[in-house]
């Protein structure tokens, strides 16, 4: 995989015009880090950078507009914050520029209106999904599904943790690393088969948001002495 230190990584947010993506958007580039929000539309990526501003103030030049397969192309890193129903097309379309790199998939499968239900696709998860696309000279993590937008896009401590699971020690580590960025606890959950438990929990926490009448609930891990952000 890229073995580019992750200060100097370019580092691309497909589908960065939704909230889950603008809040990794502001707090990677507000930690330092080279941004590139894409969409679909260069004009939405240009104007989710606008809706960032406020935010940023001082950080937005770290943070750049481009269409996926642009930001894709030129990454480092690849970063997936797009819809379930809209997941594989998308991976079918950057695959050609994903080779030696991490891709790092947010995205939840999710099968509406049962969205308190787990759903598990035929592969295991949605991150197996992207991975069987993708082939064995990339490497996808799963990782954030369970931190909502709105404690991303605040400037509030964040107690949530984040579980990484994908493919290869090392690209997990690379994925904690910019999960401390983000100013949040990662913890390696282990191979690429374990996501179907890590996606599956944001189904979990959306029925408990309904159930307790909250907006952001949220996972910590307990008994391992010492772990903290850096």
């Amino acid at each position: 995989m890229n073995e580019t230190h992750i200060d100097q990584m370019s580092i691309a947010i497909l589908g960065g015009t939704g909230n889950e993506g603008k809040g990794l958007a502001f707090r990677w580039a507000k930690a330092g880090l080279s941004i590139i929000i894409g969409s679909r539309s260069l004009g939405k990526a240009q104007q989710a950078i606008e809706e960032l501003k406020p935010l940023l103030k001082d950080y937005i030049t770290h943070v750049r507009p481009m269409t996926n397969l642009e930001a894709a192309a030129v990454a480092d890193l690849i970063v997936l914050t797009v819809p379930y129903k809209v997941q594989d097309e998308l991976v079918k379309t950057i695959a050609p520029f994903c080779k030696g790199k991490i891709v790092i998939n947010v995205t939840v499968p999710l099968n509406p209106p049962k969205v308190t239900k787990v759903y598990v696709p035929d592969a295991g998860s949605a991150a197996q999904e992207a991975q069987l696309i993708l082939g064995e000279e990339a490497s996808v993590v799963a990782a954030f599904q369970n931190v909502a937008f709105e404690h991303l896009l605040s400037n509030e401590e964040i107690t949530c943790d984040v579980l990484v699971c994908g493919k290869g020690k090392e690209s997990r580590a690379t994925v904690i690393e910019l999960v401390e960025k983000a100013g949040m606890v990662g913890w390696d959950a282990g191979p690429i088969e374990n996501a179907v438990v890590v996606e599956g929990l944001t189904s979990i926490l959306i029925g408990i948001n309904k159930e307790y009448g909250v907006k952001s609930s949220g996972i910590r891990i307990s008994g391992v002495p010492g772990k903290s952000v850096l």
